[in-house]
């Protein structure tokens, strides 16, 4: 029932004309069968406009579950992708996203197995893989690379020790 990704790869979106873009190829409701798009590689830079565009070119938009929005020129996690409940894929790699405490956000999406996002200024903070795997716990793979079990074990660890820290931190100012 449902064909190929949605490919609107290259073609130089940005916030400005991604309404404006018209497929070549429709279904009879002049909508893609398809749970899958491709908006990688373009001039995206944020994501104000993607329940708009998602709505646009899938016959049934909540069941996006595969979205690559790579290469772009995103800043921030969005909550509009946290509407998103069946996504499954999300490719963030190659953006501009700077605050690691905005992965948490994703933590909502349920069925969120696989996520990239190095490539971004959040991979140089030391804590990075730690904290996504801490944030996202059900994923399988992170940046094209399996979570193993040690992994996890570490995350929780790591987040546990951070609380700890921020609980210290917090009741030692009291005193």
């Amino acid at each position: 029932m449902y064909g190929a990704p949605v490919d609107l790869s290259f073609k130089h979106i940005s916030k400005e004309h991604s309404s404006t873009l018209r497929p070549l190829k429709r279904n009879p409701k002049m909508k893609y069968l398809s749970c899958s798009l491709r908006l990688n590689n373009n001039n995206i830079p944020d994501l104000h406009d993607l329940q708009r565009t998602v709505n646009h070119f899938l016959a049934e938009p909540s069941r996006l579950a595969w979205l690559d929005l790579s290469f772009n020129n995103i800043l921030h996690i969005d909550q509009v992708l946290c509407e998103l409940h069946e996504l499954r894929v999300l490719y963030l790699h190659g953006n501009n996203i700077f605050i690691l405490s905005e992965v948490d956000r994703l933590g909502v999406l349920p069925h969120l197995h696989t996520v990239t996002l190095h490539g971004n200024m959040i991979e140089t903070n030391k804590a990075y893989r730690n904290r996504v795997i801490s944030a996202l716990p059900q994923l399988k793979t992170m940046d094209f690379s399996a979570v193993t079990r040690q992994e996890r074990v570490m995350a929780k660890i790591w987040h546990l020790s951070n609380k700890l820290h921020i609980h210290y931190s917090k009741t030692s100012y009291l005193v």
